[in-house]
């Protein structure tokens, strides 16, 4: 064997031994298994248990949804919200990643900047609902993580979303 395919070798054994460690946050890292756009479920814990973020997901609800290229709260919105803000008091240990998305339409700088008001217009009520500020965090992903993928408004209206992301220690 010659030198560039033992060095390839060698570089894609690596690649793949930095990938083989499933706890490389720690515990209560990164996302707690949601993975993209909440939609794991590793780690949630039962979701029969008021206190699990597998009750809050299923039962209290970890998103909510825009019109077309709007980041004002709907009724639905805020009623959704009003439960998360409800749970999260009552829960002060855990701090909570807004993610703010888009639909595929539009120019990706256009959708990154529509998914951070998203995410903000999130924040906002669970602040003005007592939520800490020093618990929230917000990011966006505008058309980057869709939960699916088409070229129809029924894949669109899904992906117009934001998404209360827990992860553990209000302190994060």
């Amino acid at each position: 064997m010659t030198l560039l395919p033992k060095a390839i070798l060698l570089c894609a054994a690596l690649g793949l031994a930095a990938c083989n460690n499933p706890d490389g946050y720690g515990a209560g890292g990164y996302d707690e298994g949601f993975g993209a756009g909440g939609v794991g479920t590793t780690g949630l814990g039962d979701p029969s248990n008021p206190a699990s973020a597998g009750y809050f997901q299923q039962s209290v609800g970890d998103r909510v949804f825009f019109p077309v290229d709007q980041s004002t709260l709907t009724d639905a919105a805020r009623a959704t919200l009003a439960q998360q803000a409800v749970w999260l008091n009552q829960h002060a240990d855990y701090a909570v990643i807004i993610e703010g998305h888009a639909d595929e339409q539009g120019t990706r700088e256009y959708n990154l900047a529509l998914g951070a008001r998203r995410a903000s217009a999130v924040q906002d009520y669970l602040i003005s609902q007592g939520v800490a500020a020093s618990r929230i965090r917000t990011v966006s992903y505008g058309k980057e993580r869709p939960v699916e993928i088409c070229s129809d408004e029924a894949c669109y209206a899904k992906n117009r979303r934001a998404v209360t992301v827990l992860s553990t220690g209000a302190g994060a």
